[in-house]
Formats: C-alpha cells, structure tokens, sequence
C-alpha cells in the first residue's frame, strides 16, 4: 500500500490523517509523524501499516493522557481509570503510564503534595481527611504517609478557626 495523503486534521491542529491507497487508514500526532518518516508516495507492507496503526493507537491514548493531566494533576489510578474507560489494552496503557512518569508528568507523591496544598489553601482539613481522599485516588499508603509527615498543619489552630 502507498501513502497517497497526509492532511492536517481540521479540529484537532496537532494531528494529521494518513491515506493509504486514498482511504484514511489512521491518524498521528506531528512528534508521531515525524518520527515515523511517513511521507506520501512512501510504500509499505502490510505488517509495517500493521505496526503504524498500533503506534497510532498509543499516539492518540498519550495524547489523551495529556489532555486529561492538563486539566487537574491526577493519581497513577486515575489516569489508568481514563485509560481503561476508554478501552486501551493493558500494554497500552503500560506503556503510557511510564512515559508519563518518565517525563515527570505523573507522579503519585507530587500529586498528593499538590492535593494537600490546594486542600488547605481552598478549605482547610484534617490530617485523617486528607488521608481518606488521598487513599480514594489510590495513592500508596507509604506515600500518603511521607507527605503528610512533611505538611506543617496546625490542626488545634484549624479547630479554633472554625469555632
């Protein structure tokens, strides 16, 4: 099969269609694109389209992945959670997940220290409850513990404010 197009996508800027033969077959991301050296008129056999279609699907689920972190940090779970909702296989979201960490965009102690500062800058809380919501995102309890263990929260002081 042949590379007969490469169109930039009209809704998502970042990401272009790839036509085999005049039929959409797959999308990337241009860092995707460039790496593969996909150009038109490019021939290929149908194990390579195979494995270009699978690093399609990686491609769109870490782009995913990345919209979802840019709303809010999220939890290792949480984002595995996204994944799994959206159908990726484990492998996928494996791979995923690692890169995300590798790059430091994923990080369960630096999540949970974000928690706790936003917690207690918007409505302050008890160390039992940060515990608890930290524990429902399903940050390790050896985690959850370091981090609070570095927090100078004044829980007396807390008590007092509310009365």
């Amino acid at each position: 099969m042949i590379v007969t197009d490469i169109k930039q996508q009209v809704k998502r800027a970042g990401r272009y269609s790839i036509y085999f033969d005049s039929k959409y077959l797959f999308s990337l991301s241009e860092t995707e694109l460039l790496r593969s050296g996909i150009r038109i008129g490019k021939e290929y056999s149908k194990s390579e389209i195979e494995d270009l279609q699978q690093t399609a699907v990686s491609d769109k689920a870490y782009m995913r992945a990345l919209d979802y972190l840019a709303m809010r940090p999220r939890s290792q779970w949480e984002v595995t959670d996204y994944l799994r909702r959206k159908d990726y296989d484990s492998p996928t979201i494996e791979a995923i997940l690692n890169k995300l960490s590798e790059y430091g965009y994923l990080d369960d102690k630096k999540f949970a220290q974000a928690w706790i500062d936003n917690r207690q800058l918007l409505k302050p809380t008890s160390l039992r409850r940060l515990q608890q919501e930290l524990q429902q995102k399903h940050v390790s309890r050896e985690t959850i513990s370091e981090v609070l263990a570095e927090q100078d929260i004044d829980e007396q002081a807390m008590l007092r404010q509310l009365i």
